[in-house]
């Protein structure tokens, strides 16, 4: 009996140290599974601060005017907040959402482009409804000024030509004229803003002078158009509006410019418009007002000489005259 149990004894015995073996290696086991995942964690964390750092590398931060280089320094009374320069096209972009000196000029250009963009399509799609599409998008097609300066030009020259067409409706050489002049002079400012110089920011009242002497050159147009039509046509609703409107859109621009010529009221209060309300900001303000006002008159106008039954042209002979 004991040499049958003694096998057994002993095989019970290799089991049991087999069970041992085992259940001592299962915390070595699970010492290298954390070890693994102590590894992994920490190349996780190395990842996101690799991350962390080329953000803070690409973050920026607004400074002072005198950090600047040389051509970005345009206004030294905006003391701080200035946007250094961006190396790529997404700061730039980013840069939008940001606040600094430029945030307030950036925004009144989009809300007005956005604006005019609506009035565009309103004009299109209500009160034109007859005319075919390839017509709508043939003569809405507008050519991009490389300058922000050719712009101003063109929206000063687009500004007149209206006025002047419907003002002078019924009086050919006199329209002719002016618009002529209206273009050559709108050219000129365009010729002008193309020049290297033009954008320095010492030429700051020369550019001023440029664009104000172009919008003065409208006062000469409305006497003229005083003269020949008399105060009675003042009288007339849609004359007074649209002629009050071009006197109105002349004192918006003729503001804007002078201040920012003088740059009020920075220079007054100097460090303390460096986000809000600088020269620069009341200037694209100003001249979307101007502009809203410009679409107003030019509306009145040229409804009353489409559809009121007195503004009829005499006879052709006449039609000549000044």
């Amino acid at each position: 009996m004991s040499e049958t149990h003694e096998p057994q004894t002993q095989s019970s015995g290799v089991l049991t140290h087999r069970d041992v073996s085992s259940q001592s290696s299962l915390p070595c086991r699970a010492a290298e599974h954390a070890e693994q995942i102590a590894k992994k964690l920490l190349e996780e964390a190395e990842n996101v601060e690799n991350v962390m750092r080329k953000a803070i590398c690409n973050a920026w931060n607004v400074c002072h005017f005198h950090e600047l280089p040389q051509w970005l320094k345009d206004n030294d009374y905006l003391v701080m907040g200035h946007r250094p320069p961006l190396s790529s096209f997404k700061a730039c972009f980013w840069s939008i959402f940001r606040l600094h000196t430029e945030t307030g000029n950036i925004w009144t250009h989009g809300v007005g482009c956005l604006l005019f963009m609506g009035l565009a399509i309103h004009v299109f799609s209500s009160q034109y409804p007859n005319i075919p599409l390839m017509d709508k998008i043939v003569f809405g097609c507008l050519k991009r000024p490389r300058l922000d300066y050719c712009g101003i030009a063109l929206l000063i020259t687009g500004s007149f030509v209206p006025w002047l067409y419907y003002g002078f409706y019924c009086s050919l050489m006199p329209k002719i004229f002016y618009l002529c002049l209206t273009i050559f002079l709108g050219l000129s400012s365009v010729i002008v803003s193309l020049w290297d110089k033009f954008s320095e920011p010492h030429f700051r009242p020369f550019r001023a002078g440029v664009f104000m002497s172009f919008g003065l050159s409208g006062v000469i147009p409305g006497v003229h158009w005083l003269i020949s039509h008399g105060l009675t046509s003042w009288i007339e609703s849609s004359i007074r509006a649209s002629f009050t409107s071009l006197i109105v859109m002349g004192a918006l621009y003729i503001t804007g410019g002078l201040l920012y010529a003088s740059r009020i009221p920075e220079r007054f209060f100097p460090g303390k418009c460096d986000y809000w309300f600088h020269s620069h900001q009341l200037f694209h303000i100003l001249v979307i007002c101007a502009a809203v006002v410009h679409y107003h008159g030019i509306t009145c106008m040229a409804d009353y000489r489409l559809n009121s039954p007195n503004a009829v042209c005499p006879a052709p002979d006449e039609y000549l005259e000044y």
